[in-house]
Parts: structure tokens; C-alpha cells; sequence
């Protein structure tokens, strides 16, 4: 009964995280990764279970994205060969390094981009597609990139990153910028950070089935809602949060610096 209990309470709380990922194109792990830290994990044992945990994002926002046949296929190739050679050096890297200041730093930058959004009231609410020429692809890689980076060693806020870069650099609304990304940088991004950190560091095996099912079921929920609901009510998802997400970064870093 314990068990079931147990495996319940993680069920929910991967079917919310990743309903609330889905409709704003990131941030799953603001609510996930703490409550497996809570729960008695190490952090790089609740890392590795959370990124394992998370590619069930994409899988079940691609299921649901596909259907709209609206993917720019020669743009995905982009999007993959720019950020997912950031996402292996990140998550290489993130078992043997400090976070306190990067955490901070992170935390800092993702409140400001719900901030701006929020500023910019007519902001990725209609398409108009700009910096497709070979400058500034290679500006917007390059970004892409290091998000990738942040993407493999941080947790969650980055997938946000890539929403809002998308929109205020390569003109996408918010419909089809969070499209691209619950995808992209749900499915591959993840999954390629995911086997990297397993690979060093072991997850806690048993209770990946509830927080996968949750967030298959979760993430398809939240992309059908992005769907029919359209940009505005993204939008204000994203705002919501970016800043949420900003916030508890925030936080985390401040307390880490605090104990060091």
C-alpha cells in the first residue's frame, strides 16, 4: 500500500509538472527535481532520474505535435546540430563542478526573460520570420549551443531558453516556437542529456515507470491544450513560468553560496 501510495503521489506530480511544461515549452523540472531531492535522493541521483524522466516530455508532446504536420524539417536539423553537441559537454561536465554561482547567474536570466515577454505585449503573438541568413544562423547557433549546454548540466529553465530565443531571435510566434521545442529539446536534447548523466550516475530505477507514464500523459495533455488554446495563453504560460522557475533557481543558488 506504501508503495502505491507512493508511486501515486509521483504519478501526479509528473502529470503537473509536465502539463505546465508542455503549454509554456519548459520548466518540468522546477516542481520535479525538488520534490525528488525532498524525498531523500542525492541531487545527482535525482538529476539522473529527472532527466531520464523528462524525455517522456517530448514523447508525449510529439505525439500530439505531429498530428498538426506544421514541422520546418531542414530547421529541426538546425536546432539538433547546434545544441546537441552543448547538451554532452554540459551533462559531462555537471557531476564534477560547483553550481552555487551558475544556478544564481540562471535563476537571475530566467525571471528576465518572463519579465520581457511580458514587456513586449505583442511579442511571438504572430510569426515574422527573420534572421534566416548565414550571420544570423550562425549567431543563433551559436546560442542554441550553449543553451544545449546549460540544457545537459542544469535541471530545468532551459527548454524556456530555447522558447524565447526562438521567438525574439528567428521570428517564430509562441505556438510554434514551443512546437519546436517540447520536440527538439524535450525529446533529443533530453535524451541525449539523460544517457550521458545515467551513464556516470545511477538513477533511481523503481520509480522511473510513474514519473514516465505521468509525464507522457502529462505532456500531451499540456501540448493539446497549447494547441487549441493558441499564442496568447502560451504566452502568458511562459511568462507565468519563467519568472516561477527564475524564482526557485534564485533561491537554490543563494542557498547553496550560503552553505560554501
Amino acid at each position: 500500500m506504501d508503495q502505491l501510495i507512493e508511486h501515486g503521489g509521483l504519478f501526479a506530480l509528473s502529470f503537473f509538472a509536465n502539463t505546465l511544461s508542455a503549454m509554456a515549452g519548459g520548466g518540468a523540472g522546477l516542481l520535479q527535481l525538488p520534490v525528488l531531492l525532498f524525498l531523500g535522493l542525492s541531487f545527482n541521483t535525482a538529476l539522473a532520474t529527472h532527466k531520464i524522466a523528462s524525455v517522456a516530455l517530448g514523447i508525449g508532446a510529439t505525439i500530439r505535435h505531429l498530428r498538426e504536420g506544421k514541422l520546418d524539417y531542414k530547421f529541426c536539423g538546425f536546432i539538433l546540430l547546434c545544441g546537441l553537441p552543448g547538451v554532452v559537454i554540459g551533462a559531462d561536465i555537471i557531476i564534477d563542478i560547483p553550481e552555487g554561482w551558475t544556478i544564481l547567474s540562471l535563476g537571475l536570466l530566467t525571471a528576465g526573460l518572463g519579465i520581457y515577454s511580458f514587456r513586449k505585449k505583442a511579442l511571438g503573438l504572430t510569426a515574422e520570420p527573420r534572421n534566416r541568413d548565414r550571420l544570423g544562423l550562425i549567431i543563433g547557433g551559436g546560442v542554441l549551443f550553449v543553451i544545449g549546454a546549460l540544457n545537459g548540466s542544469l535541471t530545468s529553465g532551459t527548454g524556456l531558453f530555447v522558447t524565447l530565443w526562438l521567438v525574439r531571435w528567428f521570428g517564430l510566434d509562441y505556438k510554434t516556437a514551443v512546437t519546436y521545442v517540447l520536440i527538439l529539446v524535450g525529446l533529443f536534447w533530453n535524451s541525449t542529456g539523460a544517457i550521458t548523466v545515467a551513464l556516470q550516475v545511477d538513477p533511481r530505477w523503481e520509480w522511473l515507470p510513474a514519473l514516465l507514464i505521468g509525464a507522457t500523459i502529462g505532456s500531451y495533455t499540456g501540448a493539446h491544450l497549447a494547441i487549441t488554446q493558441g499564442n496568447q495563453l502560451i504566452k502568458r504560460a511562459f511568462e507565468t513560468l519563467t519568472v516561477l522557475v527564475g524564482i526557485k533557481l534564485t533561491g537554490d543558488g543563494i542557498g547553496i553560496l550560503m552553505v560554501l
